[in-house]
Formats: C-alpha cells, sequence, structure tokens
C-alpha cells in the first residue's frame, strides 16, 4: 500500500540536481509535519533523499515501480 501525501510531485524526466531543487521548492509551502511524495528517476532515486535529509527533513519511504521511484518526505520546521 502506498501512503498518501499531502502534496506529489513528478520530476521524472527532471535532471539533477534539478529535481533536487525541485523538491526543495515544492517542499517550502508546506507546514512542519506535512508530507510531500515525489517521484523521480533513478539518478533523483539516489541523490534527492540525501540532500533532503541533510536539509533536515525525514525521508519516510523510498518505493521503485519499474523505473519510477517514489520519494515520501515529511517536511520539519
Amino acid at each position: 500500500m502506498i501512503a498518501p501525501a499531502d502534496a506529489e510531485k513528478d520530476f521524472r524526466g527532471v535532471l539533477c540536481p534539478l529535481n533536487y531543487v525541485k523538491t526543495k521548492m515544492a517542499l517550502a509551502p508546506l507546514r512542519p509535519g506535512q508530507t510531500l511524495a515525489v517521484l523521480v528517476d533513478a539518478d533523483g532515486a539516489r541523490n534527492v533523499p540525501e540532500s533532503v535529509a541533510k536539509d533536515g527533513h525525514e525521508i519516510v519511504s523510498v518505493t521503485q515501480s519499474e523505473n519510477t521511484y517514489r520519494i515520501l518526505i515529511r517536511r520539519r520546521g
């Protein structure tokens, strides 16, 4: 079962590091505790979780379905 998110963005086809930048921008309007799900390709799945975690946000899950990865992030204060 896929965990629901407060917001979801599709960044498949977006190259690194732009997928991280777009993820960071998508997190900005969320309130602490809300979640964002981002869909990315393999490159994004390798880089986005680490970068977002360094920003202090929580990586709730990373799931793969064929060539698409879904990263669920909980925004921290």
